[in-house]
């Protein structure tokens, strides 16, 4: 009787656990089977400094630390949920000291007093309140679960505070991802400055936290994404065109900003890459607006398999929980709370998904991303899907550029670079290039091959003496003395002062 029993509950356990749903948060996204730590961490970027001697807004003298302050936010995967969950509100006190590491509790706690009141102007009182005091998933300092899991570094927009990814990171670290996110801060002042310097400073700072997720033992640092709304959207891609350890780049309505996407080494870009934007505005539109469309870092970027989603439902503001959950009623128009809330969790689904695919090499990550959100089973009408192919031709860099000649041969080197160049006239390998590369190859033992460096150069820059000189050194290291000579005698043409070319000349005859 008791085996029965068993039995029975076992069976209706089964059907019963679909029914179960499980626990959910902002806009629904549904907890991982992971319970979630969360650590605050108060370092600064020693490299760089920050503060001026003089305060860029006092005036006065400043005396205190000038370092780059990186308030840092990590999310985890915990061994248990025990513990006390930290209120939404715990999140928007990290805001009060992300570049002043000195506030005391009173002002830390008059600041979320202002946040609070300002809430409640915005959606009234009592619903300003209940969302301060919601229950989110972690527990701070929990101790992380067993194991290393990948990253995703987060970069918040333009000025916005690092609990803006409060809900993704926990809900990515629910699913077996740690998540680490500094605010975005301006060069020298708490200031975005959205030019070049702003933008650069930002993408150091991602590269600071890849550097400090080294020193987290729970972290997988050979699996490493990006992800970023709006400014942080796109400086996300600058870090990933420096920086090759970086895996995956998402983008959250980033990259209009046009003058400076154009200054992106578009073939340093071959990353997958998730785009999720807002609905379509045209060309009209876009024009009153002041956004160039003559060019599109979407486009232009050929070398990254791209997965764009187009979220209809969903304005610029809207891909910041931080700003979403607080929006009054008038904020939405042609679509309700409900629908954009509904958009923002398609949005984080197939991030996970994505992440899933490119970090954790997950068939089925990769399965949803390739399918339109309709297939994936969203609303009809909510979201228009455009994925990409990468353009597998060869990379116009000297990284694309020396794979190619490793598998279709040294000597292929000049119709090679022919045609990297022909494709991307930005593809220039200078003549110190050339003449260091082929000497590297010598040092290497492989001087068939760094004869043909040198010989690209001498067909690209026929006047360089330098370089028939060191074509000629190539040829000795082969033992082709007719070759050497020939080479040597064209250097002097070149430049009669050339002592070592004479030298070598008088031993070889």
């Amino acid at each position: 009787m008791r085996y029965l029993l068993w039995v029975v509950s076992t069976a209706l356990l089964a059907v019963l656990a679909p029914l179960v749903r499980a626990e959910t948060g902002f806009a629904n996204l549904e907890r991982g089977p992971h319970s979630v730590g969360f650590r605050l961490v108060q370092q600064y970027d020693y490299s760089r400094s920050y503060r001026e001697t003089t305060d860029a807004v006092t005036g006065q003298p400043f005396t205190g630390e000038r370092a780059r302050p990186l308030q840092t936010l990590i999310w985890y995967p915990a061994a248990s949920s025990a513990g006390k969950r930290l209120p939404y509100a715990d999140y928007i006190r990290t805001e009060a000291t992300d570049d002043n590491y000195g506030r005391s509790k009173s002002e830390v706690d008059a600041y979320v007093a202002g946040r609070l009141k300002s809430a409640g102007a915005d959606i009234g009182e009592a619903q300003a309140r209940a969302r301060f005091a919601q229950p989110m998933w972690a527990v701070r300092d929990a101790t992380p679960l067993a194991g290393k899991y990948p990253v995703v570094i987060y970069a918040p927009g333009g000025g916005s505070p690092a609990h803006e990814a409060a809900d993704v990171g926990e809900y990515l670290a629910s699913h077996g991802y740690v998540t680490i996110v500094s605010r975005n801060l301006g060069a020298r002042t708490r200031q975005m400055v959205f030019d070049r310097e702003g933008a650069e400073a930002q993408a150091r700072d991602i590269g600071f936290l890849i550097s400090y997720a080294h020193t987290l033992p729970f972290a997988d640092t050979a699996h490493i994404a990006t992800a970023g709304w709006s400014w942080g959207g796109m400086t996300g891609l600058f870090a990933a065109a420096a920086d090759n350890r970086i895996s995956a780049v998402i983008s959250l309505d980033g990259t209009r900003e046009p003058e400076l996407t154009k200054t992106l080494p578009v073939s340093r870009l071959t990353v997958p890459w998730l785009y999720v934007s807002r609905k379509l505005a045209t060309i009209s539109d876009l024009n009153q607006r002041g956004v160039e469309t003559s060019f599109s870092l979407l486009n232009a970027a050929r070398h990254t398999q791209l997965y764009q989603v187009i979220m209809q439902p969903m304005v610029h503001v809207d891909f910041s929980p931080a700003a979403l959950r607080f929006m009054p009623p008038s904020h939405f128009g042609d679509y309700t709370r409900e629908e954009v809330e509904q958009a923002y969790y398609w949005t984080a689904r197939y991030m996970l998904a994505f992440v899933d695919a490119y970090l954790k090499n997950d068939a089925a990550g990769l399965a949803f991303v390739q399918r339109s959100p309709t297939q994936n089973g969203a609303p009809r009408h909510m979201a228009l899907y455009e994925p990409r192919t990468a353009d597998t031709r060869p990379v116009a860099t000297q990284t694309g550029f020396a794979a190619e000649l490793f598998k279709r041969g040294f000597d292929q080197a000049v119709p090679i670079y022919t045609q990297l160049h022909d494709g991307d006239k930005s593809f220039v390998l200078s003549e110190t290039d050339l003449n260091g590369w082929g000497y590297e190859l010598l040092r290497s033992n492989k001087e068939a091959a760094g004869v043909e460096i040198f010989k690209l150069g001498v067909a690209l820059y026929p006047k360089d003496s330098n370089l028939h000189d060191s074509l000629a050194e190539g040829y000795e290291a082969l033992d082709n003395k007719p070759a050497a000579i020939a080479s040597y005698q064209k250097s002097l043409e070149l430049d009669p002062k050339n002592g070592h070319a004479a030298d070598r000349l008088k031993i070889l005859k």
